[in-house]
């Protein structure tokens, strides 16, 4: 039977969660957590919560889940030692310095492919296989189809089953960094898409604000298809949020009827969707939260609180019972994993008016009250006409489920050994001359640029886009630049093993699936920014698996940039409009249809973004407002071994002319607002 895994921000929230039938709660400490706004866990409360939950047999992951800096390294280590020592089950993470860290200091703590990895595919469940990984959570975007060809193999499968949809693709949102200054990948997200935004400029409306997810009338069917894990979000949530949602979770997988309309009351955005699970995208998974909304959810909170009030029964006591003259009376249990506890008394004497019988001793050690055990069996040895006194019986009681908590404490413990084993990626990173690299749409935008000035430059998997460049660009400078999210893995090799017939043999990896398939078609793989490399720990694993290059996350400010060690050779993202969102779900499509697209979303200040569509992939990229270039600070990115120069709908002059200015490290002009990102400002 899979797990309901229950999101818990703080104590209250798990304790909530465990009472109502969660099989595993996830949660975040003060640091490394994705949702760095709940209230999140201190040592001690994070040692408490464990025990409560091993106790009763509930499983704790631990969320270390966002990108980390150099500087935090040893900090990173630190909270591993703690998780180790806590016993936590496994730590969720999507940051390869997370496993570079395991690796060496605790290789028995077992860990998760956060969803923030962007795993959806087999080869992506292959990698994280790969690198130890024993869970992957898959994106949340996914149909039934796909869900099923990846569930049931050796690879645990974790699936969103309730909660909120972000409008980006986990992982892949620059929204909230940089339009807002609070980093998503960093668990400080203030939630831009919930603001009115609009394909129609100066409309008030919500096109980036999804109703929130509900597969539960479906975990039956998820759990035929093999799915190990049935995960609600909600780490920012109430306890009566928690505790709703792991019982109406717990009962829809037994196939019982839930509350559903008191699960929307308590926290909805105009309704459910199930829209990607059954493909049914568009207008209808669209909602926001209403005044109307928080009005129901108050007036339900009273009624949630009986769910989580008591004890919920998670362990089933077999007792064995001992009454001889002439011996001590002895009580023992065995619990359902065989733990064992014994409880003697006196001596019994001879009854005067009610003699100890069976159905006495049922009655008596029965009478487990509000503890999360109840009684399975009796098997009886009862001799006639003794007398045991009553308060006996309590103190057997209490001596043994006292007795049997601690051994399940013991039981369920994760306990690993941890050693502090110094890092091995130290040295300075020396860099030669610094290149550039062109990221183009068309064949068309490299035409007139200097080919001898340009050391790589990527195109889309477009055959017909690759043949027409390798008419006038050289070909081994030519490389494919991968879909940022396939539904068709099939496919797209097929396409690159016909690539590969054209003498193009480089791969820009936009997703760790990518580094996969390339080792298996021969392909020279370099790593995208959206792998969202942020440490020097992240390059040495990176080299590991043979990726010659590494574009650095444009979450980095320049000094942070310059101070990455490692012999592997890095680059940035010096022009373009930053993706700021990947989605499954075309916002413009959904408000206006495809045949009225305007090519651009419109916010509420009436700044434009512009909009690109890979709609035979089945996604679109929301484009930063602004321009972001740093043609004349080359010096300040002297850390890079290369700039990477993105164009969007530029046409060749211009795109010849973008690449001169960067040549001569001169200023940009004629383009609009002019951004330097992240590299100075950074992000919370």
């Amino acid at each position: 039977m899979p797990e309901i895994l229950s999101p818990a921000g703080g104590k209250e929230q798990a304790f909530a969660a465990v009472r109502s039938g969660a099989d595993a709660v996830y949660l975040g400490l003060e640091r490394f957590s994705a949702r760095a706004n709940a209230v999140n866990f201190s040592e001690s409360a994070l040692r408490e919560t464990v025990k409560y939950c091993h106790e009763r047999g509930v499983k704790v992951y631990a969320a270390v889940n966002t990108i980390i800096f150099d500087s935090e390294l040893d900090e990173l280590e630190d909270t591993l030692r703690l998780l180790c020592e806590v016993g936590a089950d496994a730590v969720i993470s999507q940051d390869l310095a997370v496993v570079s860290a395991a690796r060496r200091c605790c290789p028995e703590l077992e860990l998760h492919a956060s969803t923030q990895m962007t795993l959806h595919t087999k080869a992506g469940c292959e990698f994280a296989k790969a690198l130890g990984f024993r869970r992957t959570v898959l994106s949340r975007e996914l149909p039934k189809e796909t869900i099923s060809a990846l569930s049931g193999g050796d690879m645990e499968i974790e699936v969103f089953v309730h909660g909120a949809l972000c409008m980006s693709v986990s992982g892949q949102c620059l929204m909230s960094a940089v339009v807002g200054g609070r980093s998503a990948n960093r668990g400080g997200c203030a939630q831009p898409c919930r603001l009115p935004c609009s394909a129609v400029k100066n409309k008030e409306y919500y096109a980036l604000s999804l109703k929130d997810m509900s597969l539960l009338h479906q975990l039956p069917e998820l759990a035929e298809m093999g799915v190990d894990s049935m995960k609600i979000e909600g780490r920012m949530k109430r306890p009566e949020y928690a505790a709703l949602s792991a019982d109406c979770a717990a009962k829809a997988l037994d196939g019982e009827r839930y509350d559903e309309e008191l699960l929307r009351k308590i926290f909805s955005r105009g309704g459910f969707t199930d829209g990607y699970y059954t493909k049914k995208l568009g207008f209808n998974m669209f909602g926001r939260r209403t005044a109307e909304d928080a009005k129901a959810a108050n007036a339900a909170y009273p009624k949630i609180h009986e769910l989580y009030r008591h004890e919920r029964k998670k362990s089933q006591l077999n007792f064995f019972v001992t009454v001889k003259d002439g011996s001590e009376v002895s009580v023992s249990a065995l619990d359902e994993n065989g733990l064992y506890a014994e409880f003697k008394g006196d001596m019994p004497e001879q009854a005067i008016n009610k003699p100890c019988t069976e159905e006495l001793v049922t009655r008596q050690l029965s009478k487990l009250g509000d503890t999360f055990f109840e009684a399975d069996s009796f098997t009886c040895d009862i001799d006639e006409g003794l007398s045991v006194p009553n308060s006996f019986w309590g103190e057997a009681r209490r001596s043994i489920c006292a007795e049997i908590t601690a051994l399940r404490e013991q039981h369920y413990s994760r306990t690993v050994s941890f050693e502090k084993i110094p890092r091995t990626v130290t040295e300075k990173h020396i860099v030669g001359e610094q290149t550039l690299r062109i990221s183009a749409q068309k064949a068309a935008q490299l035409e007139k640029l200097p080919s001898d000035k340009i050391e790589l430059a990527w195109l889309p998997l477009d055959i017909r886009e690759i043949k027409k460049a390798a008419e006038f660009f050289p070909a081994e400078k030519l490389g494919v630049c991968m879909p940022r999210f396939t539904f068709d893995e099939e496919r797209d090799v097929q396409k690159l093993s016909e690539v590969k017939k054209l003498g193009i043999n480089k791969l820009l990896c936009t997703n760790f699936a990518h580094i996969i398939i390339a080792e298996k078609l021969g392909f020279e793989a370099h790593a995208a920014g959206g792998l969202n490399t942020s440490n020097s720990e992240a390059l040495g694993i990176l080299e590991q698996l043979g990726i010659k290059s590494a574009v650095i996350s444009p979450e980095l400010k320049t000094g942070q940039i310059n101070a990455l060690c490692g012999s592997l050779p890095r680059g940035v993202i010096a022009y373009g409009r930053l993706p700021l969102m990947l989605t499954a779900n075309c916002p413009i499509s959904a408000q206006a249809g495809c045949r009225n697209c305007t090519k651009t979303l419109f916010d509420r200040t009436g700044r434009s973004f512009p909009v690109r569509c890979s709609k035979a992939q089945g996604y679109v990229e929301i484009l930063n407002c602004d321009t972001l270039s740093m043609s004349d600070k080359r010096d300040d990115l002297r850390g890079a071994d290369f700039l990477q120069i993105d164009f969007d709908r530029e046409e060749a002059p211009r795109a010849a002319e973008i690449v001169s200015l960067f040549l001569k490290g001169r200023p940009l002009t004629d383009s609009g607002r002019i951004t330097r990102g992240l590299y100075y400002r950074g992000a919370k």
